[in-house]
């Protein structure tokens, strides 16, 4: 008999080749009428296209910066006000996806943004809708009810149904102009998202089954794509897969693998997917069990360590920062000490302690 669990989920998912451009008919079948785009810079021309195609468009906002700062989103806000949105469509990858949750979920709230950050103050379920749509092949966001901030020199992963979208659309032709290397980075991200929702503590059938389908086609098409980032086909999949690597951590959430890279991307720069790829080969190691075993085979591989290995290569390929020269790595302990201090350590299947973290980091020599 399975073991006892819940799943719950309300975000309407349109997926398809060129279905970002049915996002009118979405604004006139559910009544919307004034909407702000929030997005990442590289996409603002494109929102502006949007936007004169679209007159229920009335402002875009495209300040955000790789980690959103929680400063750039009370400025989104604040334009958001100026125009009274009742819908945000977000626009770009987690960051702009992210951000675009807190403008929705704090429409109505007259309380400083920062008691909701440090979650002295509960959100409320008042809140206006989210269409968010995913230009990168690795956030998961579009799908989940967490948002990843950052405030000065803190990063915060907050889950709260409030950010949950109201819709997604999830058009691979977006990916298209994904550089090699963020493509790369991104897939190693959806790949963590994956991984860690089949082995966290968390885990379940449902998620189960999301994250072996999520990881087998990754695992198929993300050299592809890396390669041939015009190759559709290696795109749809990749888009796919992302779509569903966060159908399952939404549910059974992140662990190690991201708890690790918070400190990677605050102390040292890393970009988020890098940071969490930094580590990810390790931990399948440490968690490799019989369920792992299975999920290696289903994605065409004889055993989690040669699916480590070509983890490893795929870094080297897109030359990815792999050690802790590259990473500028030299206080091991330290680095140790603030990933154990991660919340998400907790989800990890096997208890890590801080002895097994200094290990790991000094086998990334």
């Amino acid at each position: 008999m399975k073991k006892e669990f819940s799943f719950y989920h309300q975000v309407r998912i349109y997926f398809g080749r060129g279905e970002v451009d049915n996002l009118s008919r979405l604004l006139n079948e559910f009544g919307f009428k004034r909407a702000i785009v929030i997005c990442d810079p590289f996409f603002k021309d494109k929102a502006l296209q949007m936007a004169k195609k679209e007159k229920k468009i009335k402002a875009v906002f495209s300040d955000i910066k790789p980690d959103p700062q929680l400063a750039d989103i009370t400025t989104a806000m604040q334009v958001e006000q100026t125009i009274n949105a009742d819908v945000v469509i977000a626009l770009g990858g987690g960051s702009a996806i992210d951000s675009a949750k807190f403008v929705a979920a704090l429409k109505y709230s007259s309380f400083d943004i920062q008691e909701y950050y440090y979650q002295k103050r509960s959100f409320s379920y008042t809140k206006i809708p989210v269409i968010a749509i995913p230009t990168t092949a690795g956030t998961g966001s579009e799908v989940t009810q967490v948002a990843v901030i950052n405030h000065n020199d803190e990063k915060r992963t907050i889950s709260d149904k409030a950010f949950l979208p109201f819709a997604c659309i999830v058009d691979s032709s977006l990916t298209l102009t994904v550089p090699p290397k963020m493509t790369m980075i991104c897939g190693l991200d959806a790949l963590s998202h994956a991984l860690e929702g089949y082995w966290s503590v968390h885990n379940q059938p449902i998620c189960d089954l999301y994250s072996k389908e999520s990881v087998k086609l990754i695992m198929e098409n993300l050299e592809t794509a890396f390669d041939n980032g015009k190759d559709i086909e290696a795109r749809d999949n990749m888009s796919y897969a992302s779509l569903l690597a966060g159908l399952s951590f939404a549910q059974t959430k992140t662990a190690a693998v991201h708890a690790c890279s918070y400190p990677l991307s605050i102390d040292y720069g890393m970009p988020h997917g890098e940071a969490c790829a930094f580590t990810l080969d390790k931990f399948i190691e440490i968690n490799a069990d019989e369920r792992l075993e299975e999920l290696s085979r289903y994605a065409g591989f004889s055993n989690p360590l040669e699916m480590t290995d070509e983890i490893k290569r795929l870094k080297k390929k897109a030359e990815l920062k792999t050690t802790l020269k590259d990473a500028g790595v030299e206080d091991i302990e330290g680095l140790a000490k603030k990933c154990l201090n991660q919340p998400l350590i907790k989800n990890n299947p096997k208890k890590i302690t801080l002895d097994i973290l200094i290990k790991l980091f000094e086998g990334l020599r």
